[in-house]
């Protein structure tokens, strides 16, 4: 609520308990939950939702458990974030059941810490290109 009253558009977080699901239900923003295992995907589902975050991806199986979902789930779509990297962001995308990716690789703390905002437009664009 606050986010969404401080003039944010959408809503992510790493995971989902039923109280975040809730509020999320009462405030009209969209809001992309995170999931770690398919249980809590097929949790999500049954509340309505058919786009999440897959977080932390790359602990939690990355591209093998995306491909396993996506046998028994197609309807869903994920965003994984969690060690992907700019090498790895083109394999995730390639995936059906994926519509975008995050990841830190365009956001290098020496760059934040310079406020060298150029550069990080430079990488986001690139990243953005994927």
């Amino acid at each position: 609520a606050a986010a969404h009253a401080a003039g944010a558009q959408f809503a992510v977080s790493p995971g989902s308990t039923d109280a975040l699901l809730d509020a999320a239900d009462d405030i009209p923003m969209p809001y992309l939950p995170g999931i770690a295992t398919p249980s809590e995907a097929m949790k999500l589902y049954e509340r309505g939702y058919t786009y999440m975050k897959l977080f932390p991806a790359e602990a939690v199986g990355g591209r093998t458990l995306l491909k396993a979902i996506g046998g028994p789930l197609p309807e869903l779509k994920f965003c994984p974030t969690g060690g992907i990297k700019e090498s790895t962001a083109p394999d995730y995308l390639a995936l059906k059941n994926v519509m975008c990716v995050g990841g830190s690789w365009m956001l290098p703390a020496a760059l934040l810490e310079a406020g060298d905002w150029a550069a990080v437009e430079v990488l986001a664009a690139k990243a953005a290109a994927l």
